[in-house]
């Protein structure tokens, strides 16, 4: 298992930095600017600026093995470089979800004439897509729950039901919806399920309202959408009827580990601004830096970074190795491990900044909602812990041994260590 960056990975995360300090950050305050002009769903125009940098440097498309050429263990530390500035630097690569996601699956399961009119698009960033799985009126944390209703008649599919938090449904860009819901509630609980493109402007398709992420408006947006008596070709099917429930781990799993790999970055990014605060600022005639509570912050969370990266490599390793579905584990234990890390550095680094950690003047606010609702995106913690347990549970442990190590004398109750 060997974790070192080859040369490629050392020479893209050098452009990959040129880039970040070059142009990205100097953007984020005009992306802001831009959007406070025309409003929380406008496509800033710096944002294209970014991209055509992003294709002339190479770091275009880089999520997609197929196309990169990387593989996961190689990404991972690009990916966590792009976490640095997770609303800008992931679109400016073409590497922001669900569009990668959603290409995934295009790529695995899209027929050539999908490929074609979505795919080919969305990998030259022309439009953008959505993902429409979760449900208001159900535990969506169980896709066997998903009501909404997918029903053949002759050559086309009828699509009824209601989703929300479709991610991408806001911006003007959006052409296409891929949508989970029923085929045959009476097959096997996982066989039940099918995922269908609907272009976004297909009638019976209403975009009811965009939800806030903890006051946050994301530029996509994560909408709630309903579909009424919405009809299209049977041909934009998604693989084959019974296939969702598979269809959507397949999505999930390298989806998983992309926002793993950025909340690492989110949270180097934290740590850092912890780091600069800590030696500006003075309190109690010394500088933070100098207060012991404040350097426990700190060296806490370089611990606690680095043992999340580490278990992100190797998780990433395992998928290069053995596929999404031999580290399913590992991507169950990085997507709860990842997030949680995240929410706790940023949190002891607004404890540093105090009342400044919790404005908009320092990207620590957004970093730490984004951060908590990591943790129920993709899955909730819970869920991934229960697969944790599953798995842990089936395992023969080399040895176990129930002798106690220690005997005790009635008499006065003295512990003797046994021979």
């Amino acid at each position: 298992m060997d974790f070192a960056p080859s040369a490629r990975t050392e020479e893209l995360c050098g452009r990959m930095w040129d880039f970040m300090r070059e142009e990205v950050f100097p953007a984020e305050a005009v992306y802001h600017r831009q959007l406070a002009e025309h409003g929380p769903h406008h496509h800033p125009q710096v944002m294209e600026s970014l991209k055509e940098s992003a294709r002339r440097r190479g770091l275009w498309n880089l999520f997609l093995p197929a196309v990169s050429g990387l593989t996961n263990l190689e990404y991972a530390a690009v990916a966590e470089i792009s976490g640095w500035s997770p609303v800008i630097a992931p679109e400016a690569l073409n590497c922001q979800a669900p569009d990668t996601g959603n290409m995934e699956l295009l790529h695995m399961f899209g027929t050539p004439e999908q490929k074609r009119r979505w795919l080919e698009p969305l990998l030259t960033g022309e439009i953008r897509s959505a993902f429409a799985m979760t449900e208001p009126d159900v535990a969506s944390s169980d896709a066997t729950n998903i009501r909404t209703r997918i029903r053949r008649d002759g050559d086309v599919y009828v699509v009824d039901g209601r989703k929300w938090w479709t991610s991408g449904a806001m911006d003007d860009r959006c052409q296409v919806l891929i949508v989970m819901g029923h085929t045959d509630p009476d097959a096997a609980s996982h066989r039940r399920q099918s995922m269908i493109m609907i272009p976004r402007d297909t009638p019976g398709v209403t975009v009811e309202r965009d939800l806030p992420l903890f006051g946050y408006h994301d530029q996509h947006g994560h909408a709630e959408v309903v579909f009424r008596d919405v009809r299209v070709p049977a041909e934009n099917l998604l693989g084959g009827e019974g296939d969702g429930f598979a269809i959507a781990q397949a999505r999930l799993g390298p989806g998983r580990i992309h926002h793993a790999m950025r909340a690492v970055g989110m949270a180097e990014r934290a740590l850092a601004l912890m780091v600069e605060r800590a030696g500006s600022r003075v309190a109690f005639g010394r500088p933070l830096a100098e207060q012991g509570v404040v350097r426990d912050l700190i060296a806490q969370s370089r611990i606690d970074i680095d043992q999340v990266r580490l278990y992100v490599q190797k998780t990433a390793w395992l998928i290069d190795r053995y596929g999404a579905k031999g580290a399913r584990t590992e991507i169950s234990g990085i997507k709860v491990a990842a997030p949680a890390m995240a929410t706790t550095v940023i949190d002891r680094a607004i404890e540093v900044f105090g009342a400044a950690g919790i404005s908009d003047d320092t990207p620590l606010a957004y970093f730490y909602a984004w951060a908590r609702a990591l943790r129920i995106v993709d899955g909730p913690d819970a869920v991934h812990r229960r697969a944790v347990a599953r798995e842990e549970l089936r395992r023969t442990p080399p040895y176990i041994s129930c002798e106690p190590s220690v005997s005790a004398q009635d008499a006065g109750g003295i512990v003797h260590v046994a021979d």
